[in-house]
């Protein structure tokens, strides 16, 4: 059984969608200078030759900081601008397809909305989990509530993978959910649409980092 591989616990994702100031490539730099040590690339839109393109840019700048940089979704273009790895939907590429393109060395991130769903993922072989929305969030149009802590409490304590918590997530929230058992967190807008996107991560970084603490 290969050996799955370790994720951080500050995960941005970048999004040029819900706000348009900051490119992929500056929203990691500053992510990443905030403290961040995983970069999610997530695109819609471009074409796949495009976002190669981008995506080489942004893996430079995680390799400066010495941070993660998966993609989301794209699993060839993931391969070929040298990402890490990829995050992928309930709707994407399947764990195990992606896994057989990207080899065992790849980090492979899988979406849950329920605990069944969670459940799948662990016995997969994805190397962790991004559960939510927890809260309520303006990054995307949601027509089912918000799971809220109990519910994360719920699945962290049934995986053996970690569980970065997504969805509305604030460093004024970070307690709650790392408290829930959660080993980090993926945010889109209260990096991405932040004032100071660097300032915002360093929130975010001291929260997490508090909460670990906490818990040791």
């Amino acid at each position: 059984m290969r050996e799955r591989r370790r994720i951080g616990r500050v995960c941005v994702i970048t999004d040029v969608a819900v706000q348009s100031r900051f490119g992929h490539v500056e929203l990691a730099e500053l992510a990443c200078a905030g403290g961040a040590d995983v970069i999610q690339l997530r695109d819609k839109a471009l074409a796949d030759d495009v976002l190669i393109s981008v995506a080489r840019e942004v893996r430079r700048v995680c390799d400066r900081h010495g941070a993660l940089f998966v993609l989301n979704d794209r699993v060839l273009v993931a391969r070929e601008s040298g990402a890490d790895g990829v995050h992928l939907g309930l709707d994407d590429t399947p764990i195990e397809a992606a896994r057989s393109v990207l080899g065992d060395r790849a980090v492979i991130g899988a979406t849950a909305h329920s605990l069944a769903e969670a459940r799948a993922a662990d016995r997969s072989s994805a190397d962790y989990l991004g559960f939510g929305h927890v809260f309520t969030t303006s990054s995307k149009a949601r027509a089912t509530p918000p799971l809220g802590v109990d519910g994360l409490a719920r699945v962290c304590a049934a995986v053996s993978i970690p569980v970065l918590a997504i969805g509305g997530i604030t460093s004024t929230r970070v307690p709650d959910v790392m408290g829930a058992g959660a080993w980090g967190v993926a945010v889109i807008a209260e990096v991405c649409t932040a004032d100071d996107p660097r300032a915002a991560t360093e929130r975010l970084r001291s929260a997490v980092d508090a909460g670990y603490s906490r818990l040791q």
